[in-house]
C-alpha cells in the first residue's frame, strides 16, 4: 500500500509540475499581447518571461517590461503575476522575495501587500493539499527524522497550535517549504494552516513589498533584510508566541498517545527505508 502511494507521487507530482509549467509558459509567451511600444515586442517578452528572476538586475528588466504591458494590458499582467506566484508557492520554488518586490513595484503598497499575503496563503495551501493527496508517503520516506522532530514540537504545542505555527512563520527556523509539505502528516487542519500563513507571513510580505515600491533604488537584497529588520521580525515572532503561554495545556494524555503512534510509524518508515525504494 505504501509502495503504491510512493509510485503515485513519483508520477503524479512531476506530471502536474510539467503541465502547470507548460501552462505558465503558454500564458507568458504565446498569450503575450502585442503592444505599441517597440521595447515590448514579442521577442523581448519571450526572453524575459521564460525564466524567473535570479537576481535584482533581471528583476528590474522584468519590472520595466511589465510596466509597459500594464499600461495597455493590465488584466493580462495581473493574471500572469497571480499564476506565477501560485506556481512558485505550490511547488515550493524559492524566490518569493522577488515576486513580493515586483508586487510592490507594480501595484504599490496598498495593492501589492494584500495581494502578496493572499497569494502566499493560497499557494501554500495548494502545496499542503498536493502533499496531502500525493506526497505523504514520499515525505515520510525521505525525511523521517525531520518529520519526527517537527512532530514532537507540534505535539508539545497541540493545544496552542495556531500560535506555534504563527511563530514558526514569523521566525522560520524550520524552512517554510518543509512546513507546507509536512503539515498534513502532522495533523494540522487546513483552515488553521491557511490563517497561520496569511498572518504569519505578513511582516515578511510587508517589508519586501514596501521595498519593492522603491524598485529603482534597490541595489541588493541587503536593502530588504537588514539586521535591524531581522531583529524586528524576531521581536514580532516572540510577541506572537506569548499568548500561547496563557493557554492551559489540556489533552496531554491524547498528545502522548498520538506521539507513541507516530513513533511506531517512524520506526516502520525507517525499516522500510533500508530496503529498496520500489
Amino acid at each position: 500500500m505504501a509502495a503504491a502511494a510512493r509510485w503515485r507521487s513519483v508520477f503524479v507530482i512531476p506530471c502536474l509540475f510539467l503541465l502547470t509549467t507548460w501552462a505558465l509558459y503558454y500564458l507568458a509567451v504565446k498569450c503575450a499581447p502585442d503592444t505599441k511600444h517597440p521595447r515590448a515586442s514579442r521577442d523581448s517578452s519571450s526572453s524575459i518571461f521564460l525564466h524567473f528572476p535570479a537576481n535584482l538586475s533581471e528583476l528590474k528588466d522584468i519590472f520595466k517590461l511589465l510596466v509597459e504591458y500594464r499600461d495597455q494590458h493590465s488584466s493580462y499582467v495581473f493574471v500572469l503575476f497571480v499564476c506565477a506566484y501560485l506556481y512558485k508557492q505550490t511547488f515550493a520554488i524559492p524566490g518569493s522575495v522577488f515576486l513580493n518586490l515586483l508586487a510592490g513595484g507594480l501595484y504599490g503598497l496598498k495593492g501589492g501587500f494584500p495581494l502578496a499575503c493572499i497569494l502566499a496563503a493560497v499557494g501554500a495551501s495548494f502545496c499542503f493539499l498536493l502533499s496531502k493527496c500525493f506526497g505523504i508517503q514520499t515525505v515520510e520516506f525521505y525525511f523521517p527524522e525531520r518529520v519526527f522532530a517537527l512532530q514532537r514540537k507540534v505535539d508539545d504545542n497541540r493545544n496552542r497550535l495556531f500560535f506555534y505555527l504563527l511563530f514558526v512563520r514569523l521566525f522560520p527556523v524550520t524552512p517554510n517549504w518543509f512546513i507546507n509539505i509536512a503539515s498534513p502528516i502532522l495533523g494540522v487542519p487546513l483552515h488553521v494552516f491557511f490563517i497561520s500563513v496569511l498572518l504569519g507571513l505578513m511582516p515578511y510580505n510587508f517589508i519586501s513589498v514596501q521595498t519593492g515600491v522603491l524598485m529603482s533604488e534597490i541595489e541588493s537584497l541587503d536593502d530588504v533584510f537588514s539586521y535591524d529588520v531581522l531583529f524586528k521580525l524576531l521581536l514580532v515572532a516572540i510577541v506572537a508566541l506569548v499568548p500561547s503561554f496563557f493557554i492551559k495545556k489540556k489533552g496531554k494524555k491524547d498528545d502522548v498517545l498520538y506521539s507513541d503512534q507516530w513513533r511506531k510509524q517512524r520506526n516502520q518508515i525507517t525499516w522500510q527505508r533500508n530496503k529498496t525504494f520500489f
